[in-house]
């Protein structure tokens, strides 16, 4: 929130938790042909980092150090002294371990990297422990204005202390998903996405499945043998299914953790746990029913079945190669499938488009503010500041220069990363953004619906619960109301453990 076609394990949870909500884009296409996805951090070894008069050096994800030239350029650009030099050091490949590397290198009191790329999914934690520096006291007014006021909100508040209001990351690009599908199929069967302006306008959970059941059936349908999928999504029992695709397609049905989404980042211990209410309920029997059919035990009656039970082993990227091998008609993922889906060899470029996830009931009738309507989880990521560097005001002036539309526009050309301003994504060229110029007003309206992970410092835990018993639902080791009674056991017993 990110580019594989081996199989590469991510802990999202630890970032993309599902971002992609973990991984970058590129990374999973330069992940194919390396031989080692893991590099150490740059710089850890010992105290100093660069020094007084050494380069700002910044921790990104590896495809970041191949724009280099280009990113800095721009940045000077926009304004940057060019005396002020700047040194990308590749992170590691997956979230959770460079997570770890930065918690290492912050506990030692270590001075390198300057910059950290922070996974919106965990930077609250490291804010909660008064490890990074407070933006809103170093910014300009101008720039703290420009990103309280334009930059998607939900990213913002993953990068904002929730208590103070106070903002510890500049966010520097947001990841949120869609459905891909294969155009082509949906025409043969009957349907016309443009007449019915799927590229924004989302469909509801009913209509979608019933078309995904129907352009399966005429496809030989889950009984045949053309094509293995009507739908693919992620199901694992992995924090993804936490963060990202429960998460969203139960806020689409009016459910929610927490209540009201004011309580996603906290109070820890003074929220309502609402994981037990009927649109919870709905979205597993829904789910239950796509894998396995309206007749399955603990199945919605009125929702066909599109899968199977593959869902349930499934995360990004097995759930992506069926799809883009040409064996499934839908598919929800990041934007990074796009490029990946784009140069298939088992379809053409013109049999392909993406549309906004659906939703189940319409925007605004969920009894939680935040929810009902389509929701897109958000995946993405920070810069933040180094509480221990020698050179906060050149780090400083670094972040300055990245919060430039133009700056945002060279991101979004050269690697493909969404600008953190909606109104960049949404008035740029196309021309000059490669793949996704293609797909700007879907992914304009996904971004209009993001819905965050409910980070705190209790997240962490209570993810793992929340996969696991929604898993166990999913596979009908539990009935619906059993697996969320559980989950509202352990949730309530983490919020008590940390409240005292």
């Amino acid at each position: 929130m990110d580019f594989v076609t081996t199989a590469v394990m991510v802990d999202l949870d630890s970032g993309s938790d599902g971002g992609r909500v973990g991984v970058s884009r590129r990374r999973f296409v330069q992940a194919a042909g390396a031989t080692g996805a893991s590099v150490s951090l740059a710089g850890c070894g010992g105290g100093g980092g660069g020094g007084s008069s050494g380069p700002i050096q910044i921790t990104m994800d590896a495809e970041w150090e191949g724009i280099s030239d280009s990113v800095t350029q721009s940045l000077y650009d926009a304004g940057l002294d060019e005396s002020i030099e700047i040194e990308i050091l590749p992170g590691d490949f997956e979230s959770g371990a460079r997570r770890s590397e930065f918690t290492s290198a912050l506990d030692a009191g270590r001075a390198s990297p300057d910059i950290f790329m922070m996974d919106s999914g965990w930077t609250i934690p490291f804010i909660a422990r008064g490890q990074l520096v407070n933006l809103s006291t170093e910014l300009s007014s101008e720039t703290i204005d420009y990103v309280q006021s334009s930059y998607l909100s939900s990213a913002v508040n993953t990068a904002s202390d929730p208590e103070s209001g106070d903002l510890f990351g500049l966010p520097l690009f947001p990841d949120y998903p869609v459905i891909h599908y294969r155009r082509d199929l949906v025409e043969e069967a009957g349907y016309d996405p443009d007449a019915e302006n799927w590229a924004t306008e989302p469909l509801s959970w009913q209509e979608f499945a019933e078309i995904a059941a129907d352009v399966w059936e005429q496809n030989g349908g889950p009984d045949g043998d053309q094509i293995d999928y009507g739908f693919t999504t992620q199901a694992d029992n992995y924090v993804g299914l936490a963060c990202c695709t429960f998460n969203e397609t139960m806020t689409s049905f009016g459910g929610a953790y927490f209540g009201d989404h004011e309580n996603l980042f906290g109070p820890i211990g003074d929220r309502p746990i609402t994981v037990t209410e009927e649109p919870v309920l709905d979205t597993i029997r829904m789910m239950r029913s796509f894998m396995q059919g309206p007749d399955a035990e603990y199945a919605h009656p009125d929702f066909p079945q599109i899968s199977t039970t593959d869902l349930l082993s499934f995360t990004e990227e097995p759930a992506r190669e069926p799809f883009t091998s040409g064996n499934a008609i839908f598919h929800r993922n990041w934007p990074y499938a796009i490029p990946l889906n784009l140069d298939s060899d088992a379809f053409d470029a013109e049999d392909y488009d993406v549309m906004p996830l659906p939703y189940g009931v319409e925007s605004g009738a969920g009894e939680y503010e935040g929810t009902g309507g389509p929701a897109a989880a958000l995946g993405g990521w920070h810069l933040t500041i180094n509480p221990n560097t020698q050179q906060l005001s050149e780090a400083v002036q670094v972040l300055e220069a990245f919060a430039n539309q133009e700056v945002m526009i060279n991101n979004f050309s050269e690697g493909g990363y969404l600008p953190p301003d909606p109104s960049v994504t949404e008035s740029v060229n196309p021309d000059e953004v490669g793949p996704l110029g293609e797909f700007l007003e879907t992914l304009a309206v996904s971004g209009q619906n993001t819905v965050p992970r409910p980070v705190t410092v209790a997240w962490p835990d209570q993810s793992s619960q929340v996969s696991s018993e929604v898993s166990a639902a999913y596979q009908a080791e539990k009935s619906p109301e059993q697996a969320m009674s559980d989950l509202e056991s352990s949730l309530n017993s983490i919020e008590s453990d940390l409240a005292e």
